[in-house]
């Protein structure tokens, strides 16, 4: 790990450097990449330096046990020593952890309801202002891509994105089966129903990302059946885009013209087969494929939210919290805290292992 560092304090005293060098105003692009990378490293160097500084302390304190006058002051500063470098040493190992490079962008969130009918259909619809007002609690924006109502309240999909930087780093472990434990309104006799919800987290996909041939789209208009007056049930507004090659389809339906729904559903588009490559090269890696939403089928729930417990359960870490009321209005954070605190513990073990051999 020190020769890392060694080398990241090279480096970063070397775009110091080159930030002297007065011809660099002349070149705005390299001067943005050099500021932008520089930005980077700095907090790396600074904890470095510090730990340094805090080893060299402690080595000095150290070697001042052999000079009886000076043993009671150096054992006092050993303790708090060794205690500031243990904590610069884990903070250092988090630092090299290579960062997920679509961590920064927004995200599209697409919420299906799965297995229990009507109950499924009502639960996604509840996963669904979660989310939202979790962006509302951050102040984050977002808006309806797509949006199909059930009969009954629920929804048969929707599609939405937050648009916020960062937004994928912090909703990116929400991927999976939901699945509810309650009573339903219409159950007479009181018996728990069990009921799931898919949900689906992408990064935004810009155009430099994915490259996407027109002539393997084909594009269709209906009429849309969403809510928004008589403008949109009379014209054919809405998008339906397949993507031939992959299979994938996209349909938006909520803006008033053709053209601002085209524009939203090739977003999602972009976004799926973004998502689609890079499964396909984990899964070369890996030698494993695995879906983000699976089936759908109970078993395969990553989270369970037990209305008559007040009780959510993550399974995937055993997190639980006891205030589903107020979880189900957004206050989600601490949840994902923890997801994200296992997440960065099991990339650091990986990371330090793969250096190992």
């Amino acid at each position: 790990m020190i020769g890392k560092l060694e080398e990241i304090e090279r480096r970063f005293e070397g775009i110091e450097q080159d930030f002297n060098d007065p011809t660099l105003v002349t070149n705005p692009k390299e001067m943005q990449r050099l500021g932008k990378l520089r930005a980077e490293l700095e907090p790396i160097v600074g904890a470095f330096r510090d730990y340094k500084r805090a080893s060299a302390e402690l080595h000095d304190a150290e070697e001042l046990l052999a000079d009886p006058e000076m043993r009671e002051l150096a054992q006092a500063e050993i303790e708090p020593l060794k205690a500031k470098i243990a904590s610069l040493d884990e903070t250092l190992k988090r630092m090299l952890v290579p960062k997920d490079p679509q961590d920064d962008k927004p995200v599209i969130i697409e919420i299906r309801p799965a297995a229990g009918g009507d109950e499924a259909a009502l639960f996604a619809n509840e996963l669904f202002r979660m989310y939202m007002r979790y962006a509302e609690r951050k102040k984050w924006r977002s808006e309806v891509i797509d949006h199909e109502e059930s009969g009954i309240g629920g929804l048969d999909k929707v599609v939405f994105k937050i648009d916020a930087v960062g937004a994928y780093s912090q909703l990116k472990h929400e991927s999976g089966v939901h699945r509810v434990q309650r009573v339903p309104a219409t159950e007479s006799a009181g018996r728990i129903h069990t009921s799931t919800a898919t949900v689906a987290v992408l990064p935004e996909a810009e155009e430099v990302d994915v490259a996407i041939d027109p002539k393997d789209l084909e594009i269709s208009t209906f009429c849309s059946s969403s809510a928004g007056g008589q403008h949109m049930q009379k014209n054919e507004t809405a998008i339906r885009i397949i993507h031939k090659p992959s299979g994938i389809v996209v349909t938006c339906q909520d803006e008033r013209s053709q053209q601002q729904n085209k524009l939203k559903a090739m977003e999602v588009l972009r976004s799926k087969v973004y998502q689609a490559e890079q499964e396909r090269l984990a899964a070369e890696r890996s030698g494993l494929r695995k879906g983000q939403v699976g089936t759908g089928d109970r078993s395969e729930k990553i989270r369970t939210y037990n209305f008559p417990q007040s009780r959510i359960t993550d399974h995937r870490i055993g997190f639980q919290e006891h205030n589903l009321i107020t979880f189900m209005d957004g206050d989600i954070q601490s949840m994902l805290d923890a997801l994200s605190q296992d997440d960065q513990a099991k990339r650091l073990a990986e990371h330090f292992e793969s250096d190992a051999a």
